[in-house]
C-alpha cells in the first residue's frame, strides 16, 4: 500500500464519508477493515492521523461494485469505522452516504449515465435491502450544483432522490421486531420499528427532556446517556440484535411535539453520542413509527396536508420524507418510503495508511 489507495472522498446528505471500490479493497474482511482503521486515522479521539472526522458522521466507509444481483446495478456496503475503538461495523447500513453511491458509480465508470436523469437500482448489502437513487446527469455528466438545501448543510447542491421500496431488508427481519407496537423497557413505553433501520422511540419528556436541548448539553449529560445506553441494550436484545454491546445500533430517538411547523421533533443517539442532525433511515424509521395507531410518538404527531412530506425536526433543521403504508392480516407494511438528499465529492485520488 505504498501507493496508497484510490479513494473518493464525498459528502452524503449530513454524513462525510471514504467511497471505494471493492476491488482496491483486499478482498479478506480482517486485512480490509485493519486497513481502513489505518487510513481513517483509528483509533485516536482526533482520528489525527487520517480521514476520520473525530465524530461518527464522518467516520464512514462505502464500498460499492457491480451488483452480483440482475435486479441491481451495484452493491454497496456500508462500514462504521470506530473513532477511539479498533472497530469496523457492517451492522448498519448508511442512507445519507447511499446519497452519493450512486453518482459514484458512475464515476467509475459501474454504470452509464444517462442524457438527462439517471436512475441507479442499489443493493444494501448490510441489509439486503434496495433502493433506487436518482440524479441529475445533463450531458451524461453528473451535476453536483443545485439549489437544493438540506439541514445540517451549509449552501445548495442538486438534489438526489432516494426511493426504499418494501421493508423486505430491515436489519432484525421485521418492521416491529418485539412483535409490538409498544414495549416497556427499562420502566419506559418504547417503540422498537426496523425500516431499515433499528430504531428505539421513546417520548423525550420520559427522559426528563424536553426534546429541544442543544447536542452539547445532551452530550454533557453523562446520567443521561448512560440511560440511554442501558436502553438500547436492552431494547437490541428483544430486536433479535443480540450483544449490541460496541455495535451502533439499535438507535435510540427521543421524541417531542414539533415546534417548527414540522411533523414531529427528535433527538438522536449514535449509540449514546448525540446526532447533530438524524440519519435518514433513522427518520424513516421516526416517522413509520408516528404513523402506527398506538405507538410512541403517534400522539405527538402533527401530520401534514395530504400530498405532503413529513418534516422531521432535529437539532440542526429537518428532514423530510415521505412513508406509505398499508395494512394486512400480517400486520402493517412499507409500500415505500422517500427522502430527498443532495451528495458532492470532496476530493478524488488516493488515500495513505499509516503503517502499523
Amino acid at each position: 500500500m505504498t501507493g496508497g489507495v484510490r479513494c473518493l472522498l464525498m459528502r452524503g446528505g449530513t454524513s462525510k464519508g471514504a467511497f471505494f471500490l471493492a476491488e482496491d479493497l483486499p478482498a479478506d474482511p480482517a486485512e480490509r477493515d485493519d486497513l481502513l482503521l489505518r487510513l481513517m486515522g483509528s483509533p485516536d479521539p482526533r482520528q489525527i492521523d487520517g480521514l476520520g472526522g473525530a465524530v461518527p458522521v464522518t467516520s464512514k466507509v462505502a464500498v460499492v461494485s457491480g451488483s452480483t444481483d440482475p435486479g441491481y446495478d451495484v452493491d454497496y456496503l456500508f462500514l462504521q469505522v470506530g473513532i477511539e475503538e479498533a472497530t469496523v461495523s457492517d451492522r448498519q447500513t448508511c442512507g445519507n452516504l447511499l446519497a452519493g453511491v450512486g453518482q459514484f458509480a458512475v464515476q467509475r465508470g459501474l454504470v452509464e449515465p444517462g442524457p438527462q436523469e439517471t436512475a441507479v437500482r442499489v443493493r444494501m448489502l448490510n441489509t439486503g435491502a434496495g433502493a433506487v437513487s436518482r440524479f441529475a446527469t445533463p450531458g451524461g455528466r453528473v451535476e453536483y450544483g443545485g439549489d437544493t438545501a438540506i439541514a445540517g448543510v451549509p449552501g445548495t447542491a442538486a438534489p438526489v432522490a432516494l426511493d426504499f421500496v418494501g421493508t423486505e431488508g430491515s436489519v432484525c427481519g421485521a418492521l416491529l421486531p418485539t412483535g409490538r407496537v409498544v414495549d416497556e423497557i427499562a420502566g419506559l413505553r418504547v417503540t422498537c420499528i426496523d425500516n431499515g433501520m433499528p430504531v428505539v422511540v421513546v417520548r423525550a419528556d420520559d427522559l426528563g427532556l424536553a426534546g429541544t436541548e442543544p447536542v452539547a448539553d445532551l452530550a454533557a449529560d453523562t446520567a443521561l446517556t448512560a440511560r440511554i445506553d442501558a436502553l438500547r441494550t436492552e431494547a437490541g436484545a428483544r430486536m433479535g440484535l443480540g450483544d449490541v454491546c460496541g455495535s451502533s445500533v439499535p438507535k435510540t430517538t427521543p421524541v417531542s411535539a414539533p415546534r417548527a411547523g414540522g411533523a414531529i421533533a427528535t433527538r438522536t443517539f449514535i449509540p449514546v453520542r448525540p446526532h447533530p442532525s438524524i440519519g435518514v433511515l433513522g427518520a424513516v424509521g421516526v416517522v413509520t413509527a408516528t404513523l402506527l395507531d398506538g405507538a410512541v410518538g403517534h400522539e405527538l404527531c402533527v401530520p401534514p396536508a395530504a400530498g405532503h412530506p413529513f418534516a422531521v425536526e432535529h437539532p440542526s433543521g429537518s428532514l423530510e420524507v415521505d412513508v406509505v403504508l398499508s395494512g394486512g392480516t400480517a400486520g402493517p407494511q412499507v409500500d415505500r418510503s422517500t427522502v430527498i438528499r443532495t451528495a458532492r465529492p470532496l476530493f478524488d485520488g488516493r488515500a495513505f495508511p499509516r503503517a502499523h
